[in-house]
């Protein structure tokens, strides 16, 4: 029975997430049409918010109705490991050939991309060196933690915010050739959009239960979980977007939506649940080898893309490998042959 409901579970929540969000993308495109918004802007801030949506509502179900803050933090960590690397390479499979993008997006997307990162882990960093508990050590080694409270939450909030003025100047310069398309019906593609949204709350909701299950079935700490399945699942609305607008020609929505998806995974949804929720402890001691390997997967994306401005099929599939390579960390922890993240610990 635990079986069923775990491959079950898992997939129709990632069944649910897939269909609504790609209604609700299909909406947030054409409200972007009707309000005359570049599609630069569109990739990297409605069509992202929108394809981030399980994200959010990830960071917000995990610590408010199964009191996991650490589940939705690593879910939305695997999400941007997941969008980093594995949906550019599909946008390149799914083409068949070299993936290009616009100099200056590429250049004003990833620097604030790597901001995003960097100030994301300042925060945590601060949470234990002015909110930190005495270091525990057990089985020899130290666990740090820290309590990231709502005025910590702030900061990455406020810079999501410059973010948002900086893409609202592009629009203005933009807007002349974008004229809004009038004759499309605001209304009811909000309704849909708001519907989209109840169902993307549903799908969730199963794969937080799903992933609670394979931690108490395992005996292993659901964000393990959140890393790897919830995260997978949560990013195929990300993966539809990008591979469907690459496909169609559109290769700077492609790219600007995987850049702008994680900035807003990491300066909006994971303060959000602290300020949702509250003051939470965080592990600092197993937080830091993820936020590492989400550093390495950008470094490594980036510089495939700004060399030459495209992404080749060779390097998608040294993308796909460097992914592969972390599920296989993450299931050697669960198992208890690799320790790195403190998982057996205790």
């Amino acid at each position: 029975m635990t079986v069923l409901f775990i491959v079950g579970g898992t997939l129709f929540g990632s069944a649910l997430l897939w269909l609504s969000c790609s209604r609700l993308e299909e909406s947030t495109h054409r409200l972007a049409q009707r309000y005359g918004v570049p599609d630069a802007v569109k990739g990297s801030v409605l069509l992202a918010v929108s394809s981030s949506m399980p994200e959010l509502v990830t960071a917000v179900l995990a610590p408010t109705l199964h009191d996991d803050f650490e589940l939705g933090l690593a879910a939305i960590i695997g999400s941007a490991i997941f969008n980093i690397l594995v949906i550019p390479a599909c946008s390149v499979y799914a083409r068949g050939r070299e993936l290009s993008a616009n100099r200056d997006l590429v250049y004003r997307e990833a620097q604030f991309y790597l901001v995003s990162v960097a100030v994301l882990m300042l925060v945590l960093s601060l949470c234990v060196i002015y909110s930190g508990r005495p270091p525990q050590v057990i089985d020899g080694r130290r666990i740090f933690t820290g309590e990231f409270t709502r005025l910590l939450a702030l900061f990455p909030l406020m810079l999501y915010g410059l973010y948002l003025f900086i893409q609202f100047e592009e629009v203005k310069r933009q807007r002349v050739d974008h004229p809004p398309q009038r004759d499309i019906p605001a209304l009811k593609e909000w309704v849909v959009l708001a519907g989209c949204i109840l169902l993307i709350l549903i799908g969730v909701e199963v794969l937080l239960r799903v992933a609670i299950r394979l931690g108490e079935v395992l005996q292993t700490p659901t964000f393990l979980w959140g890393m790897t399945i919830v995260a997978a699942a949560t990013s195929i609305p990300d993966t539809f977007v990008s591979v469907r607008a690459s496909v169609l020609g559109r290769t700077e929505s492609s790219v600007s939506n995987v850049l702008g998806s994680n900035v807003f995974d990491l300066l909006v949804a994971v303060p959000l649940g602290v300020l949702i929720t509250g003051s939470i402890l965080i592990n600092f001691t197993q937080i830091v080898p993820m936020m590492t390997f989400l550093v390495l997967a950008t470094i490594v994306m980036l510089v495939f893309m700004l060399r030459d401005m495209h992404l080749s099929m060779r390097e998608a599939h040294v993308m796909m490998v460097l992914y592969i390579g972390f599920g296989v960390w993450m299931t050697l922890e669960a198992f208890g042959v690799m320790d790195l993240l403190g998982v057996r610990t205790g």
